[in-house]
């Protein structure tokens, strides 16, 4: 079954981190992805732009509505992902934990995938 770990960060945290702290969480992250390749659990990952970057689309009464930036104000901002191949929940937040929320803090937030309705 796959998984998807959301990772979130505070951006201001992250921006004021040294460029060698950040270069060191970069790493680790593509150390982890590396692991997860070998052991056959890696489907897909990647870090998001800043949620400056961001539009919200919504559609309300058949009308289109679009706003710059996230869904919702939060402390913490999605930053990236990991898509995981895993036998169950335990096996994914095991993974999980694994993954560098950067030495600010973060969280990761673990879901099932589940698959599209086919007609």
């Amino acid at each position: 079954m796959k998984y998807l770990c959301l990772v979130y960060a505070d951006e201001a945290n992250v921006a004021a981190l040294p460029r060698s702290e950040w270069d060191a969480v970069v790493v680790e992250n593509l150390e982890l992805c590396e692991e997860l390749r070998r052991s056959g659990h890696f489907v897909s990952a990647a870090p998001l732009a800043p949620v400056r970057t961001a539009a919200t689309v919504r559609v309300r009464n058949g009308k289109l509505s679009t706003t710059d930036g996230p869904f919702a104000e939060t402390k913490e901002q999605l930053g990236g992902y990991f898509l995981i191949e895993c036998r169950d929940l335990d096996e994914a937040v095991a993974i999980a934990r694994r993954i560098p929320t950067l030495p600010v803090g973060g969280a990761v937030e673990v879901r099932p995938v589940q698959p599209m309705y086919q007609t």
